[in-house]
């Protein structure tokens, strides 16, 4: 039997729930709950002979259980630990007379086994917990299923175990974190490891759920793949991607390789294009050229093969560009208004970031035309939270209490692709498909990374690549070079954008060879 499963779907707690039905009409009662708390067990054993290289004699660990079946997930796997000769300490938690009669009977198991379990008082179990250090944590406090705020005793043994100094094995999602958005109400168990039951969940991959999952291992718990759907969210990854990463031909020129338009650089902020051009260059691009709506710089010193014209002046019909990447430094003028116009009219492959996406919110018009927009029709706009919420009409809070549907708005509201911006980017489709990116640190938390990231999504966009494709290779490509200057020693503190564009050059070639 397969507990463990490695995958990339996302599936809501709402499916979650569909999948547990349909499998339960052809399993005994508590089965999924037994094997959930063996996968448990054995997930607690690799991290004990990680920390012990094999030894796990005089091994300590404290298990808090719920009151639901996350508490019963819990008391299986404490079961299985003392009965591999684990020093198991099981705090129950208060509201736990209420039960189900699976949850019962694993109670009864862990309380026939050699762990013991002290009160749910706070202050008992608070010089009980501190009397000893642990090797490790097993947060089976509250599940899927728990949408209210850490309250009570709970909250506060949240508290005490967020204080201990030893690894946390979460059991399904960290108490305290929602399974769908990744949003913490108050507070939540910080955990260094999750195990996640049946397929893996969004909240745990976005917004606060990278600061509270740790490692996130999916087991699968032996169900049919049969009874699994379709998943209309997914884990970003080279798979998805990676048909475009080709060695490149011989017989092959500049224009082999399309050309890329970058429009920004009012006057005080010609960095940010000239970031996103030099990446765009650095990316592959055949020829880039920026696009300045004042008077354009002579050349650009630093990388003098790049084109500065006056953005007027510059034709973008007939596909005279491969992309067009319009925003970055872009000013708010009427002038700038004119020039998105033009762009959104035109038939190339078009990426709206930074300025444009502010010009956008404030030009109902501009929403109207990039929604009706023909010819190429590869759009894609590449948002903070800040710019999605002027551009849904929203705060910041509601965009982030659920990053997942508010992309999913925006891609439908203005029919493109949205890149929500953050920790676990979101890539929306028109269709409502969504990938939560992998890669990238708070390294990337320093100004010009997103003018880095436009400039590599237009370089590959204009090298062919699909819009779809061409937005979930460039997030991540964006985000694993972040993380290979990171294992190198360059960052995460002081990492620069511009140190961002030779590290995505060497990367992009590693992977096409």
């Amino acid at each position: 039997m397969t507990l463990f499963a490695t995958a990339t779907a996302l599936y809501s707690i709402a499916e979650i729930r569909a999948i547990e039905a349909a499998a339960a009409t052809t399993l005994p009662p508590g089965t999924l709950m037994a094997r959930a708390g063996q996968a448990a067990a054995s997930a607690a054993l690799t991290i004990l002979n990680h920390l012990s290289d094999g030894d796990t004699a005089h091994r300590r660990v404290l298990v808090l259980a719920g009151p639901g079946n996350n508490g019963g997930d819990a008391l299986e796997a404490a079961a299985h630990l003392a009965g591999s000769g684990i020093e198991v300490l099981v705090w129950l938690a208060p509201e736990a007379a209420s039960t189900s009669p699976e949850r019962a009977q694993a109670a009864a198991r862990a309380r026939n086994s050699a762990a013991r379990f002290i009160d749910g008082a706070t202050s008992m179990a608070t010089a009980a917990i501190n009397a000893a250090p642990w090797n490790l944590i097993v947060d089976g406090l509250f599940g899927i299923g728990s949408t209210r705020p850490l309250a009570g005793v709970c909250r506060e043994m949240a508290q005490l175990v967020n204080q201990q100094n030893c690894p946390v094995l979460a059991l399904d999602v960290p108490s305290g974190l929602h399974a769908d958005t990744g949003v913490v109400d108050g507070m939540a168990i910080r955990a260094s490891h999750t195990i996640t039951f049946i397929g893996d969940k969004p909240g745990l991959h976005t917004a606060d759920g990278r600061d509270h999952a740790g490692e996130v291992e999916v087991a699968a718990l032996a169900i049919a793949p049969a009874l699994l759907p379709q998943a209309s969210a997914q884990l970003n990854g080279l798979h998805l991607f990676a048909r475009h990463l080709q060695p490149r031909r011989q017989n092959t020129h500049k224009g082999s390789y399309g050309s890329v338009a970058v429009l920004g650089g009012a006057t005080g902020m010609s960095g940010a294009p000239i970031l996103a051009a030099r990446t765009a260059l650095h990316a592959g691009a055949g020829r880039v050229t920026i696009g300045f709506p004042d008077t354009p710089l002579a050349y650009d010193g630093g990388q003098p093969e790049l084109m500065c014209r006056r953005a007027q002046d510059m034709d973008f019909m007939g596909l005279a560009f491969g992309a067009l990447v319009a925003g970055p430094g872009l000013g708010s003028d009427s002038d700038s208004v004119e020039l998105l116009q033009r762009a959104i009219d035109s038939d190339s492959p078009l990426l709206f970031d930074a300025d444009a996406l502010n010009l956008m919110a404030a030009e109902p018009e501009l929403q109207s035309a990039l929604a009706t927009r023909s010819g190429a029709g590869a759009t894609i706009l590449t948002p903070h939270p800040l710019e999605a919420a002027r551009l849904l009409d929203m705060t910041v809070a509601e965009v982030q209490a659920d990053r997942l549907a508010s992309a999913r708005q925006l891609a439908a509201q203005l029919g493109v692709i949205v890149v929500l911006k953050g920790s676990g980017t979101v890539i929306a489709a028109q269709d409502g498909s969504v990938v939560i990116n992998v890669t990238g640190s708070p390294a990337l938390a320093t100004a010009g990374t997103g003018d880095v990231l436009a400039g590599l999504c237009g370089s590959l966009l204009a090298q062919g690549w699909p819009e779809w494709e061409a937005a979930l290779g460039a997030v991540w490509l964006h985000g694993a070079a972040a993380d290979a200057l990171v294992a190198s020693g360059t960052g995460p503190i002081g990492l620069t954008a511009g140190e961002l564009i030779p590290a995505i050059r060497k990367l992009i070639n590693a992977l096409s060879a």
